[in-house]
This record gives C-alpha cells, structure tokens and sequence, in this order.
C-alpha cells in the first residue's frame, strides 16, 4: 500500500522525502514502479487483442465507448479511458459515416403513376404485387447502387442489379431478372417511388409490354413502400455483423 501512496504524490513531493517518511527504501519503491510499468504494458497487449478483434467484428464501425461496453459485458475491467488511450496510441479509429446523396429524385417532369397500392401490403398469391427501390451499400469496389423488385407475397427479392451510378438501367435490370425469372401474368402491380427512373418513358414502357400496372408512393412518404425500405434496414444491419 506504501509503494502505490507514494506514486500517487510523487507530484507533489520528492520520492526521496515520501520513502523517509514512510520508511521504506527509494530502491524498493523504484523496483516496484518498474514492475507494475511491465505489467500495465502485458495487460495493455492482451487489452490491445481483444480490442482489435471487437474492432474487426464491427466492420470498424466501433469506437471507444461501444468497445469498452462490450470488454465489460465479456467481465473485462478496465476504464473507458485506458481504451480510448490504447486505441489512439495504436491508429485504431471508428469509421466516420460517409455522406452520401439521396436515391430519389422526384424533380422531374414524366408523368406520376397514381398510388394505387395505397399501403396494402399483404397480397392474396404470388406474383401480384410488386414493389421496387433503389438504396446504397459500401463495397470491396467502393459505394454501388442496388435496385430491387420485391415480391409482396412472400417478400422475397426475385430481381436485383448493382451499378456504380443511378440510372434507369440499372432499375430496368433489376425489372427484366424478376420478369424472365418470374414470368407473372398481365394485371400485376408493380409499386415504387416517383424517382425519375421509374418515372422514365422506357421504364413504363417495358411495365406497358408485359402487362404490369404501375403505381407509385405519394411524394417523399417513404411509408408507401415500407416493406422494400424494411428489406434494405434488414440487409444492411445483416452486413455490418459479418
């Protein structure tokens, strides 16, 4: 208890006048603070292991204060500070949130199909409604848009495509996978947002060639199409756990 009281005032008066007091030799004092600084470093490694690997678990998307809630919830004692300070020291860093522009853009002038889903969301069979959307995920390749076609019924993807930019193509190609795998029958409804690709003449055009009946969500009410935006919240957490 002596060797601790003094590394604690140390600060505040010589080591030489606190080992006097205390009557204890400044050479045991300074062999015990040499010994506690090896330990502290052993115990900083092994802190440092398993930060690494909740770091990696996370994607990188961990800083200190959610690693140090797991280290405690494993039965590890240590401070938030102590974390803070191993992972500064060691690069170790929490990914910032990388800004990124909307998928939707409604500014346009192709005509709006009316919303004749109108939050219905639980078809009788297969292949009778539709829904469709576009969102983000960050890649080995950097960030790629995906477009989906959704089946109401069972809520299953039955058409999908990835590209490095937002075009109708790539919702066209999402619409042509689920159509050739699907090949539903004339009168299906087919539900999305009033993006300007969905809106675009040549993707009403191939919706027209197969029968499909359009019908688009009310203007930034994303509700209209909540069952495709809880697929992308679903597939998004999925991956940030792999």
């Amino acid at each position: 208890m002596k060797y601790p009281f003094i590394d604690r005032q140390r600060g505040q008066h010589t080591v030489c006048m606190l080992c006097r007091v205390l009557d204890v030799a400044p050479s045991g004092y300074y062999a015990w603070r040499q010994r506690e600084g090896s330990l502290r470093s052993r115990e900083n490694e092994r802190l440092l292991a398993e930060i690494k690997v909740i770091h990696g678990k996370s994607r990188s998307s961990y800083g200190s204060p959610r690693i140090y809630h797991k280290l405690r919830e494993g039965g590890r004692a240590c401070s938030e500070n102590r974390i803070a300070k191993i992972m500064r020291d060691n690069g170790i860093r929490a990914k910032t949130k990388r800004k990124f522009r909307v998928t939707t853009d409604s500014n346009h002038t192709s005509p709006v199909a009316e919303n004749l889903l109108e939050r219905q969301f639980e078809p009788k069979r297969p292949n009778a409604v539709w829904t469709s959307d576009i969102t983000y995920v960050w890649t080995h390749e950097g960030w790629m848009f995906l477009a989906v076609v959704l089946d109401l019924f069972s809520r299953r993807i039955v058409g999908w495509a990835m590209e490095k930019r937002i075009k109708r193509e790539l919702v066209m190609k999402a619409l042509e996978m689920a159509i050739g795998r699907r090949r539903p029958a004339p009168g299906l409804m087919h539900h999305s947002d009033r993006g300007s690709q969905y809106a675009s003449q040549d993707y009403q055009g191939l919706l027209k060639r197969h029968g499909l009946i359009p019908s688009m969500s009310r203007k930034g009410n994303c509700w209209d199409n909540a069952p495709t935006e809880s697929f992308f919240s679903t597939l998004k957490l999925e991956r940030k756990c792999i």
